[in-house]
């Protein structure tokens, strides 16, 4: 069974940094694509970042510049190192996990394994 879990959510002032970690488990992990997402209730999802199975990365604008998308095949783990925090990045960010290996799509309807979310908070 394939469980995907995030931790190292938090609240943090605008200009900090926090960084989240995807446990992967059930799965030939280094084989898939990996990514992060974040929602807001009553907002649309939005792809954050992505690393595919070759480890070529892709960000979203908004981000660019101040997230690093990275991955460790041996722990099975995903992280986002997130700096440059700004209100507006204020979500709950999920990881999701895409059989197809060497994409790098931001699409969430491409994802086939979805965490629970953590909940970042940027204060001002």
């Amino acid at each position: 069974q394939v469980q995907l879990v995030e931790s190292g959510g938090g609240s943090v002032q605008a200009g900090g940094s926090l960084r989240l970690s995807c446990a992967a488990s059930g799965y030939t992990y280094s084989g898939y694509c990996m990514a992060w997402f974040r929602q807001a209730p009553g907002k649309e999802r939005e792809g954050v970042a992505v690393i595919n199975a070759a480890g070529n990365t892709r960000y979203a604008d908004s981000v660019k510049g101040r997230f690093t998308i990275a991955k460790d095949n041996a722990k099975n783990t995903l992280y986002l190192q997130m700096n440059s925090l700004k209100p507006e990045d204020t979500d709950v960010y999920y990881c999701a996990a895409s059989k197809t290996g060497y994409i790098l799509a931001l699409q969430g309807a491409l994802y086939n394994y979805w965490g629970q979310g953590t909940q970042v908070t940027v204060s001002s």
